[in-house]
Parts: structure tokens; sequence; C-alpha cells
């Protein structure tokens, strides 16, 4: 068994995922045993044989290249990923990321010496190394209608400050899914990635369920990598309509069905108004209006 299985997802993207693998390599102490697993969510052929020749010539040990038959998305292709791990932890980490320093060996320390910690995330920086924002308030009724900054004003201990840069480990709601290091155990335990999230807030479902097993979220500020934000994701309208059926769902998922609806109604006006001015939005609006249903999520139509 290993101590760490570091799996990544490729998707069209496979110089990017070389980039990140060489600085895991790299940066990783010889002290740390672990693996690296690679699931291609059924990149173009050209991408997946870039990425396949990489790994084959490159001697790097315990690493594996893994060809899903289809795009399973952010959960599916990590869960598709773990199913072939074998170790005691688990570090999810997106493939638009360099390590900086040992971030395995700190993280690793952190949970050893804390079980409290259900999850750990690394501090984030821009390509230019400037700051980048590595916690957030979890996706809730209060956070969608009054805004972020109304709930650190309000409750700065629950809602710690997210522009803020720390220097020790500090409990949050729970870490962006660029870098997310947890227990195998508690993984198991608390069900995984919810795989009927396609894109987006599968972090904060996750750490959703494990804070009501009494497993909370820290940002460890001594790990540090370079996370090149949506680098390996085109911007788009399916995109953007993806990010409003995950955050419905898991309001209802987590709120119930008032929790839903009071968001989802916050959206028909900010929409509905914003439509008057750009058809951009109307998509989105339209999308809202029917509930933003799972049934149009990019998940069902692949291919």
């Amino acid at each position: 068994m290993f101590d760490i299985a570091i799996i990544l997802i490729n998707y069209n993207s496979s110089e990017l995922s070389i980039d990140c693998i060489n600085s895991i390599y790299e940066k990783t102490s010889n002290e740390i045993n672990f693996q690296v697993i690679i699931t291609d969510n059924c990149s173009e052929n050209k991408d997946f044989e870039n990425l396949k020749s990489f790994c084959d010539n490159s001697n790097l040990p315990n690493l594996k290249l893994l060809k899903n038959n289809i795009n399973a998305g952010f959960g599916g292709g990590n869960m598709y990923g773990f199913k072939h791990s074998n170790a005691k932890y688990l570090a999810f980490v997106n493939n638009d990321t360099l390590f900086l320093n040992d971030c395995l060996a700190i993280l690793k320390n952190e949970l050893d010496n804390n079980l409290s910690i259900g999850i750990a995330g690394a501090q984030a920086y821009k390509e230019d190394n400037k700051f980048l924002i590595s916690l957030d308030h979890f996706a809730s009724p209060a956070r969608e209608i009054f805004g972020r900054s109304f709930l650190e004003l309000i409750n700065p201990k629950k809602y710690p400050k997210r522009k803020k840069k720390y220097n020790s480990p500090i409990e949050v709601n729970f870490v962006p899914g660029s870098f997310m290091f947890i227990r195998v155990d508690d993984f198991v335990k608390v069900g995984g990635f919810d795989q009927q999230i396609f894109l987006y807030y599968e972090e904060t479902d996750l750490c959703l369920r494990l804070a009501k097993m009494n497993k909370f979220a820290y940002l460890i500020p001594e790990a540090e990598f370079i996370h090149f934000h949506g680098a390996s994701t085109e911007k788009s309208l399916a995109i953007k309509k993806e990010l409003k059926i995950s955050l419905l769902y898991v309001m209802k998922k987590h709120y119930g069905n008032f929790g839903y609806q009071s968001v989802r109604w916050f959206l028909l006006v900010k929409y509905g108004l914003s439509s008057l001015i750009k058809a951009k939005n109307r998509p989105l609006f339209s999308l809202i209006w029917r509930g933003a249903p799972m049934s149009e999520s990019l998940q069902y139509k692949q291919k």
C-alpha cells in the first residue's frame, strides 16, 4: 500500500498534465511512498496519445494512465481513478497546477497529527506568484442571496476572510477542488464524490457531508502550489448552465426544497432583470425557470 495516491484528470490538456506530473515528482520528498493515477476523460486521440507517450517513456515510478470511455466529469473521473488506487491518503489535484514545495508531505503531516481534519487544501498562487483565494464558504441560500462579504462581516469566526493570506492552518468551510487531500477511510465513509454532479460544487458537497461527520476542512498555507485558474476548462454558455444546474442540485440536496426555491427565485429575479439588457443571459433565465433539471446536465450529452 502507498502512503498517498495522487489522482489527476486529463481532458484534452495533456501538456498541462505533463507539467503537473513532473512538478509532483520533482517536489515530493523520497520519504513519501506515492503513486500517480491519471484518468483520461475520453480526450481526443491525439491528446491521449501525447500523454500516453510521456507516461510510457518517462521512467517515473508508480505512474498509471487510465482511459475512460466517456467524459465522466470531475467527480466521475476522480472516482474512476480512486477505484484503481491503493493508498492511505488521496490527493485530488487539478492538472492545471504546479507544486511549489513538498505539498504532500506537509499535508500528510497535518492529517497524521490532527484527526479532526477531514480534508485539507494547500495555498494557491497565480502564474505570476500572486495570492489566489484558497478557501470558500459553503454554497448556501445565505451565501447566494446575501453574498460572501456579508457573511464574513456578521460571523467572521464561521466565515473567515477569503482574501486574507494566512500563516498557519485554519478551519474553513471548504477548500477548492483544485487541490484536496483526504484520508481514504473518510472518503469511503462519506461516500466519495456524488457522481450526479458533472462539474462544479463537488467540493462543497463533499465537505458538507464530511462536516456532518465532524470531519472539517482546513487550509494548510505552508503547502503551496500554482493554479492556472480555469486553464483546463473552456468557458461557454454550456459551462455557465452547468454551474447553475450543479448549484441548484446542491441547494436541494443539503437545504431542502425551501433552500432550493429561495435560491431559484433569487436567480430568476437576477437573470430576469439582466436579460432585459443582456440577451446572452436569457438562456440562463430559461434554464432556471425550468428548475435547472439535472437531465439537462452535460453528463447526459456525452458520447
